[in-house]
């Protein structure tokens, strides 16, 4: 793992986009592939529906020749590629990510980035699962970010409608799986609204950036690149997200919502492993994202980094150990649903390493 971590400059970063129906994914779909010069960005459409590429995806013009198409067998044949005048390639996936991730490989270098649309999949885990652990796809991809696509005018309705039997809605599910949110059209609602919904945005999801846009135009600057999937961004994290919701006097009436602990010292490795087995056996479907910072007793200067959706797990070295005199501050953050902030820090706690009296 260490190899891969100290490599992960020269993979290709994947980009997973969600949101519903209406947010404005084709139109963002459509600024990358025709309008913006600057990134030459592989767009990936995974359709779940008989119909291959949406008509709307892409409009010609006399610049731009616009093909509607599907992904055969291969990939090896020019129609199953739109290749736009300005570097950026659109394909739709309906058969095996693998084999089209596989496929793309030999090109992945003239690309930017690869940027995944998951066309009604509220839950990007199993593309998540799909990069990390294969190795034909972590030996030439990473996944950089998770990004939501909001509505400004309806994304509240949405996360305010009831499902049956308690299950959690889908509007939920992505903000919370969000490492950025752009949050859409907020030309539509007023400032008041819009600072409410953003508001309510980082109380279920506080570590995400918000991202605000009109028309989908969004800074690619901002997006793409920036490895905010990793867990050592936590380090450029607002600081008073590891303070207690008790000294903030905030009450969270949101179902799903984020935590984040810190405190120093070094970690029993074994006990900080059962507590996480017991955590993940119990808690996993709860549990949407989690990473984690840590110092581990008899490491030496080595960092740890961990990060997490449901129960897949990735942990490994971080690329920077710590440094001389370095305060050991372990950092956690969890996402999830009924999460109990005094029963995670007490049961981590108990993780620390104790010198024997």
């Amino acid at each position: 793992m260490s190899d891969q971590e100290n490599t992960s400059d020269d993979l290709t970063p994947i980009t997973v986009i969600t949101g519903f129906l209406g947010a404005g994914k084709t139109t963002f779909v459509n600024y990358i592939l025709k309008e913006q010069k600057q990134w030459k960005i592989c767009v990936l459409e995974n359709e779940f529906g008989e119909v291959a590429i949406d008509d709307g995806l892409v409009t010609s013009s006399l610049s731009i020749r616009y093909l509607k198409f599907q992904v055969a067998e291969s990939l090896d044949a020019p129609e199953d590629l739109i290749t736009m005048d300005n570097g950026c390639v659109c394909c739709s996936v309906r058969g095996d990510l693998v084999r089209t991730l596989g496929q793309l490989a030999s090109r992945r270098k003239d690309f930017d980035a690869i940027l995944l649309e998951t066309t009604g999949l509220a839950d990007p885990a199993p593309v998540v699962y799909t990069v990390q652990t294969n190795p034909k796809m972590s030996d030439n991809y990473r996944i950089d970010s998770i990004v939501c696509l909001a509505d400004c005018k309806h994304i509240g309705a949405h996360l305010d409608e009831k499902k049956p039997d308690g299950s959690i809605n889908e509007a939920l599910q992505q903000v919370a799986f969000a490492d950025k949110i752009l949050l859409n059209k907020i030309d539509l609602v007023t400032k008041e609204e819009k600072e409410a919904l953003e508001a309510r945005l980082r109380t279920i999801n506080k570590f995400a950036t918000v991202i605000e846009t009109e028309r989908s135009r969004a800074p690619l600057d901002k997006i793409l690149g920036l490895n905010s999937f990793n867990m050592e961004s936590i380090l450029s994290y607002d600081p008073s997200f590891f303070e207690s919701e008790e000294d903030k006097k905030i009450h969270n009436l949101e179902l799903v919502q984020s935590v984040g602990i810190k405190f120093e010292g070094n970690l029993h490795a074994q006990w900080f492993n059962m507590f996480m087995m017991d955590l993940l056996r119990e808690r996993a479907a709860d549990l949407y994202r989690t990473k984690g910072l840590l110092s581990f007793h008899g490491q030496g200067n080595t960092k740890f980094v961990f990060q997490g959706v449901h129960e897949q797990i990735n942990f490994g070295p971080a690329k920077n150990p710590w440094a001389e005199g370095e305060t050991r501050v372990n950092k956690f953050v969890f996402i999830g649903k009924n999460l109990d902030r005094a029963e995670l820090t007490k049961g981590l706690m108990e993780c620390l390493y104790k010198e024997e009296e």
